[in-house]
């Protein structure tokens, strides 16, 4: 349960594309400005296809067009982000923090076949640069929250009892009728990290608020605009 940008849904969060490049996929597109942040951050076609590649279940071949202003949603918190990031020293991603990275990544796909095959259709190779970009990011992103929110989050036993009673419980003899519902001791610890999910959650949206106010985003695509 340590992922934002997924519970964000996941946020639990979503990939980056590679920042400032506007390559093509091989044949498959003619890439085109889509929007920029800050003065600086572009983000192109190709980085909305890359987004999508990522999402199981998104169309590829004709993207529709909520789907795109969602990728795109989804860059802009990105970019954000990252450049909130850039603002702290902060090491470079380990090869451990890369490889669990990309295996929660393939995890959502029935297989890594599956996984690297549409990627490949978007023309991110499987040994791409492109692709270890795109992962780096993640993890940076990722850290960035671990250490604004996450380690600063704490919960109460209250809170706990409080969410206990309120929701667990509800929540089980709905799921569960006539079962017998776990004693409060039981639970404790998976309703104290849904607890902490839930304030972190909380807190990245109001600082992606912030940051959304504060920022200069440009869209250049016209076909985007009055969707955010």
């Amino acid at each position: 349960m340590r992922r934002v940008l997924l519970a964000l849904t996941f946020l639990v969060l979503a990939a980056q594309g590679a920042r400032g490049q506007t390559p093509a996929p091989a044949g498959q597109v003619v890439d085109r400005m889509i929007a920029v942040i800050n003065g600086r951050e572009l983000i192109t076609y190709t980085d909305l296809l890359w987004q999508l590649a990522l999402q199981p279940g998104s169309p590829l071949d004709a993207p529709r067009q909520e789907d795109l202003r969602r990728a795109l949603e989804l860059l802009i918190n990105q970019r954000l982000i990252s450049q909130e990031a850039e603002k702290l020293p902060s090491a470079a991603p380990t090869a451990r923090e890369f490889a669990d990275e990309l295996s929660l990544l393939i995890r959502a796909f029935p297989s890594p076949a599956e996984f690297y095959a549409r990627l490949s259709r978007v023309g991110l190779g499987e040994d791409s640069a492109q692709l270890r970009e795109i992962i780096e990011s993640r993890v940076r992103i990722q850290k960035y929250l671990d250490f604004r929110f996450r380690a600063f989050t704490v919960v109460t036993a209250r809170e706990v009892d409080d969410y206990y009673r309120e929701v667990f419980v509800p929540r089980r003899r709905r799921q569960a009728p006539g079962a017998v519902v776990p004693a409060r001791e039981q639970v404790y610890k998976e309703l104290e990290a849904e607890l902490i999910e839930s304030k972190v959650a909380s807190d990245t949206d109001e600082f992606l608020e912030e940051a959304r106010g504060a920022a200069e985003i440009t869209i250049l695509d016209k076909s985007f605009e009055g969707g955010r």
